[in-house]
């Protein structure tokens, strides 16, 4: 379990390059720890992970998340290994993300700027059929009550 920053915006692409193939989104992730030193001082760690999320993660990833947005995640740890162009063995350690949670205020998230929720658009019903001898109810089922104004001296409210 991680609690940090995206580090920067998140690389997304596709197995073979197809769009039809699996998807999957690569990004860094900061978690920093704090504490106080023996003599009482505030110190800071800050450990980067690299993050790995497949198919519907990573369009999550790709649709939410930007730098700077803070995310919790829950994965697996994975370590990989392969022989690089001068045939030395390298080692990489990521993050397999099997859950994903944007955290944070709305506003904060660069990836909702300018997004707006979509309202949705109801309407009343319409009967299939009426019957010719109703006479259906003009009147709203409710109505709010009309304001009142509670700027009066004489209220007995003690605040």
């Amino acid at each position: 379990m991680l609690i940090g920053n995206v580090g920067q915006d998140p690389e997304v692409r596709y197995l073979d390059g197809n769009a039809s193939s699996a998807k999957v989104a690569t990004f860094r992730l900061a978690t920093t720890e704090r504490y106080r030193d023996r003599n009482g001082e505030t110190r800071e760690n800050t450990e980067w992970h690299t993050i790995v999320a497949w198919r519907n993660t990573a369009d999550i990833v790709e649709k939410f998340v930007r730098k700077g947005t803070q995310l919790y995640i829950e994965g697996r740890i994975r370590t990989r290994s392969w022989d690089d162009q001068s045939g030395n063995k390298r080692y990489t350690t990521e993050i397999l993300a099997d859950n994903l949670q944007l955290l944070g205020k709305k506003s904060d998230n660069p990836a909702s700027q300018g997004y707006q929720a979509p309202q949705p658009a109801y309407q009343q019903p319409q009967p299939a059929y009426q019957n010719p001898g109703y006479q259906q109810n003009q009147q709203p089922a409710y109505q709010a009550p009309a304001q009142q104004d509670n700027s009066s001296e004489d209220d007995d409210l003690p605040f």
